[in-house]
């Protein structure tokens, strides 16, 4: 995609969307940071009603440490391998409480040193919670990626980097959610929704829908 495409591709993406955030509750850092740890394998719209109940009962690290792996367990249990994830996430606020001070660093190292938490999680922190010019890369990103020609890559990280080269300084920051929302909603993985698409005329997708 040409640079003056790739600037046009956003400056629409932004006027569609002037202000794109997270479909993840949370009320700080840390309750940001458990749902993304959490949302892996799982929809946004099932986290938040597990984290609903969570924070209802836990939504610091010393709380959830002493609400224990056990009731952790039971709270978040509709959603994907809860098991782990309730193991993970008192691992996490342990770790936050003798290492950090119970707060959320604002640091990569530092947070994907944390049990459960990944580049991806990391990212989505940092960008959410911290106001960084990070690009999480989730299987829509991915897709979009590759599927436009605005970053092909074939693994994550290669279409992270490709991002980070192309997107204009100025739309670094809602770039994530953007191309999120955009391929949730519209650029859909089985059949995307071509005719709605306000990129339509960028895209570099061959088989576009009616």
């Amino acid at each position: 995609m040409r640079k003056a495409d790739i600037e046009t591709f956003f400056s629409r993406l932004e006027a569609g969307n002037p202000a794109p955030r997270t479909e993840l509750h949370y009320r700080d850092p840390f309750t940001l940071l458990a749902a993304v740890m959490l949302s892996a394998q799982a929809t946004d719209v099932g986290v938040n009603k597990a984290t609903a109940r969570l924070y209802a009962e836990a939504a610091t690290p010393a709380a959830i440490l002493a609400l224990g792996e056990e009731r952790v367990r039971e709270l978040i249990r509709t959603i994907g391998l809860y098991r782990n994830k309730a193991k993970n996430l008192v691992a996490l606020s342990r770790m936050l409480i003798e290492r950090h001070g119970g707060e959320v660093p604002r640091d990569r190292a530092a947070l994907e040193a944390l049990p459960g938490v990944g580049r991806k999680t990391a990212n989505v922190v940092l960008n959410e919670a911290f106001g960084e010019p990070t690009i999480a890369v989730d299987t829509h990103i991915f897709r979009l990626g590759n599927r436009t020609g605005l970053a092909p890559g074939k693994t994550p990280r290669e279409v992270e980097d490709g991002l980070l080269a192309v997107v204009p300084k100025a739309y670094l920051k809602g770039a994530h959610h953007w191309l999120i929302l955009h391929g949730r909603y519209v650029c859909k993985a089985r059949k995307p929704d071509c005719a709605a698409c306000s990129v339509r005329d960028l895209c570099g997708f061959d088989a576009k829908t009616a």
